[in-house]
């Protein structure tokens, strides 16, 4: 908008001084030829009253010395009643010129060579007409015409330079708020949300900035609402939890019993994490730096020592590759954790009694590939699956399972696919970057980067390539 203001100011101004400096400067040209030519005129006409009274040349002589003029101006005089013609100074002018005037009667301004002269006629006492000839030299008729021209075109570009710095001036008082208003939107879509912006400039624009921060501050109070009503809805979950953890102190002694009362346990510090979470207004977990994270290897063993207890209640197979080894990747334990237990949870709710099913870690170069295969009947629309909140349209399902899976897998700046499985159910991937993170899109949403991806694990390959 600032460019464009001093592009129509330059624009605009340039084609007034056109406008004005060049007619004025034609004027000023057409005044000093006028002006030379009546200066001439003048010099004609003193020698005209003694050619009236004489022809004599030494007289006349003198009268052309007294003018000021004798070295450009010349006079020609007929022969008649027995007087020879008479020249007196240089004759510039054709002759043909000459008699041109003598006959017509008419002044006349002819070209020469180094400028111009004027013929003019004078009638001498005998009744002859005799031509008086002024030169006037090219220099004399443009005098002061350059200086005029300079001068108008030094006022001219004053005019323009003062026009576009008032248009960069009003460019600058526009576009300032407009770009404090652009930050403070990108900032709130980063998440400052104590992102404002000063309510001044011009009139839409100071409206602008009332209707931005009033809509932040109505973001940072529904957010606050939101964060209390998580706080309320898992504390009201401490009553049931309670009466949980006192059940499983009196079961008695047994892996089973150890199990229920180590999920209890697990249950109570998650329903704490989130009610801290959300009355301090702090993400779960931070940003994965030098050295943060887990291995992945470590987490799908305990994870699945954890289900494999209910697996075998339900005559269901497991299998566990791949997890024999570290495998580091920049994703803190809780979270990685959750999302294992939303797919198992997923597999145990929604695939029958006996079904088989599999866990696989594949360990690339810059990527770690979670599989979670099962020999279930699939998922018919896998992108509606994927969507937040649709769920799968059972019972028991809010959608949101895989959704914890996605933000995992993106916040790395991987991707969660899904599709068909070996064991011929569903099969989700998880693809974790281990060289970087997503970055924050406009609308402040992760999405995933699309890298070249080195060393991809052939199995892995084979096993995701249907997706």
């Amino acid at each position: 908008m600032r460019w464009a203001l001093v592009k129509v100011s330059l624009a605009v101004t340039t084609m007034v001084v056109l406008a004005f400096a060049v007619p004025l400067g034609l004027v000023i040209r057409e005044m000093a030829r006028d002006r030379a030519f009546s200066n001439a005129e003048r010099e004609a006409a003193a020698v005209a009253p003694a050619l009236s009274i004489t022809t004599d040349r030494d007289q006349l002589e003198r009268v052309v010395a007294s003018a000021g003029s004798d070295a450009g101006m010349a006079v020609h005089i007929p022969a008649g009643d027995g007087q020879e013609a008479l020249e007196l100074g240089r004759q510039r002018a054709a002759g043909e010129d000459i008699a041109a005037v003598r006959k017509l009667g008419r002044a006349s301004i002819t070209g020469v060579a180094g400028g111009s002269t004027l013929l003019q006629p004078v009638a001498l006492s005998t009744g002859e007409i005799a031509v008086v000839e002024v030169y006037v030299p090219e220099a004399e008729v443009t005098n002061g015409v350059a200086t005029a021209w300079a001068v108008l075109a030094g006022v001219g570009v004053a005019l323009v330079l003062g026009s576009v710095a008032v248009a960069d001036r009003l460019g600058v008082r526009m576009v300032r708020p407009a770009k404090r208003l652009v930050e403070g939107a990108r900032d709130l879509g980063e998440g400052r949300l104590g992102a404002r912006v000063p309510e001044d400039g011009p009139t839409e624009l100071r409206l602008a900035a009332v209707a931005f921060n009033s809509m932040a501050d109505q973001v940072v109070q529904l957010l606050a609402n939101e964060r209390e009503l998580a706080a309320d809805l898992s504390h009201r979950l401490r009553t049931p939890l309670t009466v949980l953890r006192l059940n499983a102190a009196s079961l008695g002694e047994g892996p089973a019993a150890d199990q229920t009362r180590t999920a209890v346990e697990q249950l109570e510090r998650e329903v704490d994490t989130i009610i801290r979470t959300a009355r301090e207004a702090k993400p779960q977990t931070a940003a994965a730096g030098p050295g943060a994270g887990c291995d992945a290897a470590e987490v799908v063993r305990e994870r699945m020592a954890f289900w494999s207890a209910l697996a075998e209640d339900e005559g269901r197979k497991w299998r566990v590759a791949g997890a024999d080894r570290p495998v580091r990747i920049p994703v803190a334990r809780a979270d990685l954790a959750a999302a294992l237990d939303a797919l198992l949870g997923n597999v145990f709710r929604h695939t029958p009694e006996g079904t088989a099913f599999a866990v696989d870690v594949h360990n690339g170069e810059d990527a770690v590939i979670v599989l979670v295969s099962d020999a279930g009947p699939g998922i018919p629309d896998p992108e509606a699956a994927m969507a937040r909140g649709r769920g799968s349209g059972s019972d028991g399902s809010t959608g949101l399972g895989l959704d914890i899976v996605r933000r995992l897998a993106e916040s790395t700046g991987g991707d969660v696919r899904i599709g068909s499985s070996v064991l011929g159910g569903t099969e989700v991937r998880i693809w974790i970057q281990l060289d970087g993170r997503a970055p924050v899109s406009s609308r402040g949403h992760r999405g995933p980067v699309r890298r070249r991806r080195r060393g991809r694990p052939a199995a892995a390959y084979n096993r995701s390539r249907s997706l």
